[in-house]
């Protein structure tokens, strides 16, 4: 007879007692996930059964191996960029070369993922400034918006760099197809408007059906631009036929680890951070074990290149979307692949009259969402230095490339540490004492800064720490406290009194670098030797 604790490890219990709550939230969670992954492999340079493909295999597949409770794993718009820039560098014109060695990348990816999972660098993270992550997600926002702007106008431009495009809206603008324009400007008006109706019906649902619903009436499944590009979703009606195999034949070249090591490392820090933010959003405060996540984000994505799919991740907005559905257990994620997967297999004659246009304004829209002016006034209110990150990630990003970009974002950021005096050995390396007394009462005293670059052991302690206990952060022997550090205090006192316990902060700063409550901040005078 199988013991209640073996059929608790395989899910088994939790299934019994939680599949129709799940099975509900992982339908309509599939009814979101179809056309955005349809819409980011079409805008990622891949066939649109890539991005079904890559969903399938996060849902049955990782669900089943991930330290995640409520994430949903498939493709995401922040990916769009590095898979497109790899499609382009590595094919040099040839769209399906292309996409065959892009697929060699992930499957590398992948391996390197379940390597970092293996040697813990789940906090990966905790290394990179808050800012700098958000001017990243900005930037590939205002990429997709850029991009996509001529799916949205019904006009194909002439291949080039990104300056290349945006130089093009005037001139797609001036031609674009009135019916095509149509469908997109409702689905734009539908994802702005819908949420007011507090409807349960998924606006990207409404906006595929309405979209579906004008194409027929325009027989746009006829219509082609004078390239030859056609304005519906291109899908075989044979499932088997969808899927292609990686090509390593560019596996020792310099564009081929670009991209190898773009898609890690944008993927890894997505899936991290959708996972961190969703554990805060889950009522029974369990936590994601982000070293197991990202080994199955991993084997997900090897397994997703081996046979056609995108790279995935733990998807922020379908996570959330699983949450407020009520899910309770990672089986809402297994359900919403097997809803693809059924989809892919029995209805792709519906698939194939979804409008690109429709798909388009999905992706415009999440663009927004990533680069809208309250993210720009969010990070100035943090202070001026925060701004200035944010500014120079996303010109870098824009200008040279994503890794480029991340890189002279965090060179401000320590070029900023050093002026106001920090060490340079503490740049790496932080200083503090943990005190228990009286049982309960764990107090930790910084000596020195605290800093995006250095706080990874200080992390980890806190992560060591029992519930239930008075935690006190003794600040006043600190000397500079950056932003990334006081946002992760700050959301670690929520989540340590959830559980019972209590957070004190002791120490009043000398100086803090805006009004925001958790702006950087000096505690004590230079601390240069």
């Amino acid at each position: 007879m199988v013991s209640d604790i073996t059929l608790e490890k395989t899910g088994i219990t939790s299934l019994k007692e939680t599949w129709q709550v799940d099975l509900r939230s992982g339908f309509l969670v599939f009814l979101i996930a179809l056309p955005l992954s349809l819409g980011v492999a079409i805008a990622s340079g891949f066939p649109p059964s890539a991005g079904i493909i890559s969903a399938i295999v996060g849902g049955l597949l990782v669900s089943r191996i991930s330290g995640s409770y409520l994430t949903i794993n498939g493709p995401a718009a922040g990916l769009i960029v590095v898979i497109l820039a790899a499609v382009q560098a590595l094919g040099a014109g040839d769209a399906m070369a292309g996409y065959r060695y892009t697929l060699a990348a992930i499957v590398v990816s992948g391996a390197l993922q379940i390597l970092m999972g293996r040697f813990k660098a789940g906090q990966l993270s905790a290394f990179f400034p808050a800012s700098v992550m958000h001017g990243m997600l900005a930037a590939i926002g205002l990429i997709i918006i850029v991009t996509q702007s001529h799916v949205l106008l019904g006009v194909t431009p002439m291949p080039g760099s990104l300056f290349s495009t945006i130089l093009q809206i005037p001139h797609s603008l001036f031609n674009l197809k009135p019916e095509v324009f149509l469908i997109s400007l409702l689905g734009l008006l539908i994802l702005m408007t819908w949420p007011l109706l507090e409807s349960r019906i998924p606006a990207p649902v409404i906006v595929v059906l309405i979209g579906i619903l004008f194409a027929w009436h325009y027989n746009l499944g006829e219509a082609v631009t004078t390239d030859g590009t056609k304005f519906l979703v291109s899908l075989s009606d044979n499932f088997f036929s969808d899927f292609y195999f990686p090509d390593f034949s560019k596996f020792f070249t310099v564009a081929f680890w670009e991209a190898v090591i773009s898609i890690t490392l944008v993927g890894s820090l997505e899936t991290i951070l959708s996972a961190s933010a969703i554990d805060r959003l889950d009522p029974d405060k369990r936590t994601t074990d982000l070293n197991c996540d990202l080994t199955a984000i991993g084997i997900g994505n090897m397994v997703a290149g081996s046979i056609g799919g995108l790279p995935m991740i733990a998807e922020i907005v379908r996570s959330s979307e699983n949450v407020n559905n009520g899910a309770k257990t990672p089986w809402a994620n297994f359900f919403h692949g097997l809803f693809l997967l059924v989809s892919l297999v029995l209805f792709p004659r519906l698939i194939q009259g979804i409008p690109l246009a429709a798909l388009a304004a999905l992706l415009v829209y999440t663009g927004y969402r990533l680069a809208s002016p309250a993210i720009f006034v969010r990070v100035m209110d943090v202070g001026k230095e925060q701004f200035l990150m944010f500014i120079v990630t996303i010109i870098g990003v824009l200008a040279v490339d994503l890794l480029a970009g991340v890189a002279l974002g965090m060179l401000v950021k320590f070029t900023l540490n050093l002026v106001r005096g920090v060490w340079f050995k503490n740049l790496f390396k932080i200083h503090f004492t943990v005190r228990q007394s009286d049982g309960n009462i764990v107090t930790i005293k910084l000596l020195g800064s605290a800093l995006f670059s250095n706080f990874l052991p200080l992390k980890n302690k806190l992560a060591e720490l029992e519930p239930g206990k008075t935690i006190i952060f003794d600040f006043t022997d600190g000397y500079l406290i950056d932003h990334t550090v006081m946002e992760f205090l700050d959301n670690f006192k929520h989540s340590y009194e959830a559980q019972g316990g209590r957070y004190i902060q002791i120490g009043k700063a000398l100086e803090t670098f805006s009004d925001h409550a958790l702006a950087g901040r000096l505690m004590t005078a230079d601390d240069r030797e």
